[in-house]
């Protein structure tokens, strides 16, 4: 009855913390050591590594560009639908403005002429192949063709006629080459405003120097100087990407450019400056529809019948990916992170507590130190208590 008694009235009693001087040097390095480790931790780490005695706020970020650039093509006898002609940022900067984007055409196939008509599908679709008229029944689309079925075979080339755009777009490159082949030394200009609201903090990717200096100078990541130039020749952005102009040219792709804004506001200007990175984001490996390109007509009208040309554009798509911080001095953080420093601290007594009480030679001399078992105090207790007290005073 007794063990049942003191069970039930266990959770009535008090525990109170007893400090015990042990003095011990290996526990005592140990205490200390793990006080600096800890400490080391929230001064080198948390506040200075990480910057702990800042407030942050995320960049937000416009992008617009220019493309330059000349090209010169000579197809007069192998491509008329090219000819002889000047290629200028009007006629391979497709759209003229895009959002954090911008395209250039550096292949294409060019289909003159098309006026809405009759003709002839082409034999690649397997859709379209016919040997009488039934096989042709009118007004039903060819799935993946080009217009709509008259109801009559064409015998001489076993395809259905349809309703289209005549001709027919001949869909496949003529040349083993990128037709825009200068397009490599055409410079893109990037112009990059940003601004980090909670600072009230606003700069640009194009540094205040000298116009001439804006005009004759190139990106260039060796060069301090040329690391700060926002233009860049669409050569070194592919290169910079692991890649060779030609491949990519001859059958489009996606280049990534990426600008990063890591600034440090309790230095200024000096130390909120972009980094630009480069990747290709599609795939050249693929057999499966690889590169990049889409179709653009250009309506005109001859005897009041309206005609196109029609081209198949196949480019660079360069996309503009803007991402950063901004960080500067805050009493709060700062505070906040050394109060969660000193609680820490406590780990180290704990850690000390737990190998001096189960894992050390006299484990239990000490456990017998530790931890101490009185009983209430009565009377006769107070009245020994009272002398010593009064001795002492």
């Amino acid at each position: 009855m007794e063990d049942e008694s003191s069970g039930c009235f266990g959770v009535l009693e008090y525990n109170t913390a007893k400090i015990v001087h042990i003095k011990s040097k290996k526990i005592g390095i140990l205490y200390r050591l793990v006080q600096l480790i800890i400490v080391g931790y929230v001064i080198g780490y948390a506040i200075v590594y990480k910057k702990g005695y800042q407030i942050f706020d995320q960049v937000q970020s416009s992008v617009t560009s220019k493309v330059k650039g000349v090209a010169f093509t000579n197809f007069s006898q192998s491509d008329p639908s090219i000819g002889t002609r000047i290629w200028d940022t009007a006629d391979y900067v497709v759209p003229a403005e895009e959002n954090d984007a911008t395209f250039v055409i550096t292949n294409m196939i060019i289909t003159p002429n098309q006026t809405n008509g009759i003709c002839s599908e082409t034999h690649k679709n397997h859709d379209a192949h016919c040997t009488k008229d039934m096989d042709c029944p009118k007004g039903i689309p060819i799935k993946d063709g080009h217009g709509v079925r008259t109801g009559k075979c064409d015998l001489s080339t076993k395809t259905c006629k349809i309703y289209a755009w005549c001709p027919i777009e001949t869909d496949q490159l003529k040349y083993p080459f990128p037709i825009l082949e200068d397009a490599k030394d055409f410079t893109l200009l990037i112009k990059n405003s940003i601004q980090f609201p909670k600072f009230q903090y606003r700069k640009r990717n194009i540094a205040n120097v000298s116009s001439d200096f804006l005009k004759s100078c190139r990106y260039s990541p060796n060069n301090a100087m040329s690391k700060l130039c926002p233009i860049f020749t669409i050569d070194s952005i592919v290169n910079a990407t692991g890649e060779s102009f030609n491949p990519i040219a001859y059958l489009g792709g996606v280049i990534a450019i990426l600008i990063r804004w890591d600034c440090d506001l309790d230095f200024g200007d000096s130390k909120c400056l972009p980094e630009y990175t480069f990747q290709r984001l599609d795939n050249p490996n693929v057999t499966l529809s690889p590169g990049y390109n889409f179709r653009f007509p250009i309506y005109y009208q001859i005897d009041n019948t309206q005609h196109r040309t029609l081209t198949k554009a196949y480019g660079i798509r360069f996309i503009f990916i803007v991402f950063g911080q901004a960080g500067k001095f805050n009493i709060v953080p700062l505070l906040l992170n050394l109060g969660s420093g000193l609680a820490l601290l406590s780990i180290a007594t704990v850690l000390c507590d737990i190998i001096v009480l189960y894992f050390i030679r006299g484990r239990m001399y000490y456990y017998g130190h530790k931890y101490e078992v009185i009983e209430e105090a009565d009377e006769e207790s107070e009245s020994f208590i009272q002398p010593v007290e009064n001795k002492r005073l």
